[in-house]
């Protein structure tokens, strides 16, 4: 899996990017959101990314922030939701937005983005819900100094538990716990009966 390039920016036609790694040029596809906020080109830059594999082809799909890249996989979980119209939701709405129309259950903000109909807004809706941290949610203003308790969170999440199981099984983590304890300690209080 190939986690992340950086290199230098040679040509930037949206929706696609070309990043000169040590000699090879990566062709990485990114949404308006990352494409706005990218250097010139001639410009080093670093990009987290997404390997798509298919059959006919390798699909390298680029981002600037995780939370963008974390959006990305849970929209491709979803039956019926490809890497195109993921990268079309997070162009047409920030991740914010996105957790934000979420939690409210808006599925009007979801059908402005092209090749979302009526349906598929209540798909990703349904979906989506406990898998996106809301941006105004507790783990979002949780103060400095709990960086490890987030990155708790979004590891449960990741690994299929709902918002509020990550938030509780990380309440019961020891303060200073470094991650990796942090997340197995939370796991075995997620896995108690």
């Amino acid at each position: 899996m190939i986690g992340r390039l950086s290199g230098v920016l040679l040509d930037k036609t949206p929706p696609q990017v070309l990043v000169d790694v040590g000699g090879i040029g990566y062709e990485v596809d990114v949404p308006m959101s990352t494409f706005y906020d990218l250097p010139a080109p001639g410009e080093r830059i670093a990009l987290l990314t997404h390997l798509v594999v298919r059959e006919d082809a390798h699909l390298l799909y680029g981002f600037l922030r995780p939370a963008e890249r974390d959006a990305f996989r849970q929209l491709i979980r979803i039956s019926g939701i490809g890497p195109r119209t993921a990268l079309a939701v997070l162009s047409g709405l920030s991740v914010d937005d996105l957790a934000h129309a979420v939690a409210a259950q808006e599925a009007g903000r979801l059908v402005k983005v092209p090749g979302i109909g009526k349906k598929t807004a209540e798909r990703l809706l349904l979906e989506l819900k406990d898998k996106l941290l809301a941006p105004d949610g507790p783990t979002a203003r949780a103060g400095p100094g709990t960086d490890a308790q987030v990155d708790i969170v979004r590891a449960l999440i990741a690994l299929g538990y709902s918002e509020r199981e990550s938030q509780a099984a990380t309440r019961l983590v020891p303060a200073g716990t470094s991650l990796a304890d942090g997340i197995r300690h939370a796991l075995k209080h997620l896995s108690k009966p």
